[in-house]
């Protein structure tokens, strides 16, 4: 386990005042500003986020040290990672994306389909990528009850019940 979680993105400047346009990943999307300070991918940067209202598809918001559109512009695309102790506790049946990277996919007798590589949401649920031996490609497994019944982070396993024909 990571002890940073990714709970955003900067999808680029908004107006000319140096704001940026906030993509929350969080549940709860406003709650993105209370886990700060936000880090930066590497580690390297650091900034405290204010809100200043909704917009299409997220928030406008202040970063501490981000002053002009130039400085915005700059930070197009980077991703915000806060400390895995000041998020909120999980409820059963609820993860963190970076825990269920790397867990082993079983089948539900026992036989391994492989490892996931990434997970994945386009809007309308999340996908488990699933990468191993005997596949010619990644496969794409919904990550919804039916198909993914047990996540055992500790154990580093899931089994899944994949529709038919998924892994052939």
């Amino acid at each position: 386990m990571s002890d940073r979680v990714c709970v955003g993105a900067i999808a680029g400047s908004f107006g000319v005042k140096g704001e940026v346009r906030l993509k929350s990943f969080c549940a709860e999307p406003d709650a993105i500003a209370t886990y700060g300070p936000l880090q930066s991918e590497d580690g390297a940067t650091s900034w405290d986020v204010r809100i200043t209202r909704s917009v299409k598809n997220g928030f406008a918001a202040r970063l501490s040290g981000v002053g002009t559109k130039d400085a915005a512009d700059a930070l197009r695309g980077a991703r915000l990672y806060a400390p895995r102790d000041r998020l909120p506790e999980l409820v059963d049946d609820e993860y963190y994306y970076p825990d269920l990277i790397g867990l082993t996919v079983l089948d539900a007798g026992g036989n391994e389909l492989g490892r996931v590589k990434a997970v994945l949401n386009h809007g309308a649920s999340d996908l488990l990528e699933i990468a191993g031996k005997g596949l010619k490609q990644p496969v794409l497994l919904p990550f919804t009850q039916s198909a993914v019944p047990t996540v055992d982070v500790t154990a580093g396993r899931i089994i899944a019940d994949p529709p038919d024909g998924l892994f052939e």
